[in-house]
């Protein structure tokens, strides 16, 4: 009774070890995962993928064929994540998590995002989850590339460019965001309340060539209550020569130069001799 015991606590011992050593064992994936995170419109996108390699071999029309639904990269299916409304190539998208699909084709490539996230490759890929499918035209690249890579380019506050790009193919997708007029609404909205966002409300009006006549009275209410800013001089300056008020802005800028000597800040002692340069006075 004993020894059988012994036997049994013995062999519960060695499986509880071998249970623990493979806990313990972590083998990297032969595609490696990796998450990208981009700051757009009023929000963030993200991208979950994981990256596979040519490793000699023929990839579309060869390892992915033409014409079969591919996860757009390996392991999990790529999973594309919102905060915010935005475009895909004209076609909108509101905040979510979505698996990328897509065709790939000589010419062609569809576009799929699908509703159904956290899913193996495309064995469950079920056409009735598909949120957008659209088509658009792949690009050749001017160098191989080895490592299937996901990336933001061309990056703008209202527009910029996902890329697909693997092997010797390169796929474009044009996002866009709607952020000058939710600006302005919020802004508007901000204007309301007990503690105006004067300052920051009319540099953005500036800086987009929106209400300049607005963002100029908003300046000035931010410099009476601080006069002695030598960065509201500079913005002051800035609106009214945009504003044709050349005159007013000469006086500004060397008010703002004044004060950023004062108070040694070499960024806007050049940035009021820019104003001034600007305005045709050296």
């Amino acid at each position: 009774m004993k020894t059988a015991l012994f036997c049994l606590l013995t062999l519960l011992s060695l499986t509880f070890d071998a249970r623990a050593q493979e806990l313990k064992l972590k083998i990297p994936a032969s595609s490696l995962g990796q998450r990208i995170e981009q700051d757009f419109g009023l929000g963030t996108i993200s991208v979950k993928y994981y990256r596979p390699n040519t490793k000699g071999r023929k990839i579309f029309n060869g390892m992915e064929p033409y014409g079969i639904v591919w996860r757009t990269g390996a392991n999990n299916a790529t999973v594309v994540t919102l905060t915010d409304t935005i475009e895909v190539e004209g076609h909108t998208l509101a905040p979510g998590a979505y698996s990328l699909f897509s065709i790939p084709g000589a010419d062609e490539w569809t576009i799929i995002f699908n509703k159904k996230v956290d899913q193996w490759g495309a064995y469950s890929y079920d056409e009735k989850q598909d949120l957008l499918r659209f088509k658009v035209k792949p690009a050749k690249l001017a160098s191989r590339m080895e490592t299937l890579t996901i990336q933001f380019a061309d990056v703008h506050q209202e527009d910029c460019v996902l890329q697909i790009l693997w092997e010797n193919t390169g796929i474009n997708l044009h996002l866009k965001a709607d952020v000058d007029n939710r600006i302005l609404a919020n802004i508007q909205e901000a204007m309301k309340g007990e503690k105006k966002p004067y300052y920051m409300s009319a540099i953005w009006c500036y800086n987009h060539n929106r209400n300049l006549d607005q963002a100029l009275t908003w300046i000035q209410e931010a410099d009476k209550a601080q006069p002695n800013r030598y960065n509201l001089k500079y913005w002051l300056a800035r609106l009214q020569l945009k504003t044709g008020d050349k005159k007013s802005a000469i006086i500004s800028a060397n008010e703002g130069l004044k004060l950023a000597t004062t108070e040694k800040s070499p960024e806007y002692i050049r940035m009021n001799k820019e104003v001034l340069h600007d305005a045709g006075m050296n």
